[in-house]
């Protein structure tokens, strides 16, 4: 007579159909590993959208000294374009821009490469470290003499500039020749880019690939009167747009109580 082999009560009482052979269970998702795969992508995503659009479309900057008053004033809010530039489109005079100073003007010391730093230029995120730029205007550009006349204004080869619509007061110096290209740097640190060479007496003429760049606030603006040339490589782009400005309340007479 055969006989059925029948399970044991073991394998009878298990809820649910047991596994095949060689498979092993379904886990359950780590909560707390999902979470944090979503953060990284989150900030990955994000970090890449800030260089890109940074990068090649616009950046917002604020203003933070009055070198370019009345045009510009403390605390203003601008953007910056880029797009002109990276596609190749050539300065004019008149133009804003907004650049990394040259590193004389910064006691010596030039773009920094750390990663963080790097990282800080790209993004524009304020908890980075960053470097300091400047907003002034385009006054010389490649092959222009430049001279400035003490009360006078700008001459741009020969010819004054009407800078009437937009300097806050004529300048109180005079640029005849490299060797009067001086003044205070940021550091407060006396500097005289070419007074010691032979460029010294030689006339101001811009360079190819540079710009003279000087502050609406011709009397209050560290420039290219004290720097000298800035090269076009250091143009971080076009101030284009005012977005905001901070109003001051309106001064009303006084009101005497009766």
């Amino acid at each position: 007579m055969h006989t059925l082999n029948t399970p044991d009560k073991k394998e009878m009482s298990g809820t649910g159909n047991p596994s095949p052979p060689g498979i092993e269970p379904r886990q359950k998702p780590n909560f707390l590993a999902s979470l944090a795969r979503e953060v990284v992508e989150l900030v990955v995503v994000t970090l890449i959208l800030l260089i890109v659009i940074r990068w090649a479309l616009a950046e917002a900057r604020y203003i933070p000294s009055s070198s370019m008053e009345p045009t510009l004033q403390i605390n203003d809010r601008l953007l910056v374009e880029k797009i002109s530039g990276h596609l190749g489109k050539l300065y004019k005079r008149g133009e804003v821009l907004v650049f990394y100073p040259p590193p004389i003007e910064m006691g010596g010391h030039d773009l920094t490469n750390d990663p963080l730093t790097v990282l800080g230029r790209l993004t524009g995120l304020p908890f980075l470290p960053y470097e300091p730029a400047f907003i002034k205007r385009v006054i010389g550009l490649p092959g222009d003499h430049i001279r400035v006349a003490r009360n006078q204004g700008v001459f741009v080869n020969g010819q004054l500039l009407n800078e009437s619509a937009y300097i806050k007061e004529l300048p109180d110096y005079d640029l005849n020749v490299m060797g009067d290209i001086q003044g205070r740097s940021a550091s407060n640190a006396v500097i005289r880019p070419y007074g010691d060479s032979a460029q010294s007496n030689q006339p101001i003429v811009v360079p190819p690939g540079q710009l003279f760049m000087m502050g609406d606030n011709r009397n209050n603006s560290e420039d290219g009167h004290v720097w000298g040339f800035l090269d076009q490589k250091r143009v971080i782009g076009r101030a284009c747009l005012l977005f905001w400005r901070q109003l001051e309340a309106p001064k009303y007479p006084p009101v005497i109580d009766e």
